[in-house]
Formats: C-alpha cells, structure tokens, sequence
C-alpha cells in the first residue's frame, strides 16, 4: 500500500481509477475515466462482509478495467490518525495483498460533509441525499487524488 505522496510511477499512466470511500454500513465508489478527467460516481456497495466487498470491488475493478484503487482515509480535523483511520489502513492492507492493481490512501477530511452539500444544493431529497452521499463522497476522493497529482499524470503520459 502507498501513500499518495510516494505513488507517482503507476499514478503516471493513464487508465481508470476507482475510489472507495469506506462507511460502516455502505462503500460509496466512483471511477475516473481513462484519462482521469471526470470522475462519476457509481452504486454503492452494501458493506456485509470482508469477503463479499473484495469480490464486489474486485468485479469492478475488472469492468473499468482500473488501474490503481484509492481509498479514502479519515483523518481527524487536525491531521491525526484515529481508530478509524487504523481500521482503513488495515483494509487498504488487506486490498493491496489481495488485488492486482496499487492501492492508494487519500485524505478524505470533510467529503462526506461537502458531497451532502452537493446533493443538498442540487435539490436532492433527503431520502435520495441518504443513498447517494457515499458514491458523491468517493468522487470527491478520487478528485483530490488526481487534481494533487495532475502535473505528474501530464508529465508521464508523453
């Protein structure tokens, strides 16, 4: 597993990225296009178990055909690591031992806070705000991952 920092070499290429932001109940997801441009949101996965999430986030790794998986870690507001940000780190772990593309850790300090005002300001209703917020979370994610290594995904693709 890689920070994102230190992960320049496969960050550089082109090819899809998918994103997770990890909820107790739910993973938002979302993906990039191939040359990392946009990133949409896709279907939430319903967190059941650990097997069930690595199959689910495998086969959509395999439909994107995506080259690295960035996961979002929960910071506290100052910088610092949490029990929560442990238990990511270990997930990541787990997805980098177990799938064949990098896997990459982004700060995802106040995402779901700003996805929920997204769908707020877009006239989204409560119910709709529940469902989607976790997939909007991950976009947001995977944004800061590629704007914060834009001039590095430029530079490598030539």
């Amino acid at each position: 597993m890689k920070e994102p920092e230190n992960a320049t070499a496969s960050r550089g290429s082109a090819g899809r990225l998918l994103a997770l932001d990890l909820g107790a109940k739910r993973v938002g997801v979302a993906v990039s296009d191939e040359l990392r441009i946009t990133v949409n949101p896709l279907q939430a996965i319903e967190r059941r178990s650990w097997k069930d999430l690595l199959r689910r986030v495998a086969a959509v790794i395999e439909t994107y055909d995506a080259r690295g998986l960035v996961i979002g870690l929960p910071l506290s507001l100052e910088g610092t690591e949490g029990s929560a940000a442990k238990d990511v780190r270990a997930i990541a772990g787990k997805f980098q031992r177990s799938l064949a593309v990098p896997v990459y850790l982004q700060d995802e300090r106040l995402t779901t806070f700003a996805a929920t005002a997204q769908l707020k300001a877009s006239g989204r209703s409560a119910r709709e705000i529940e469902r989607e917020v976790d997939s909007e979370a991950a976009t947001l994610i995977l944004g800061d991952f590629i704007a914060n290594n834009r001039d590095i995904n430029l530079l490598n693709q030539t």
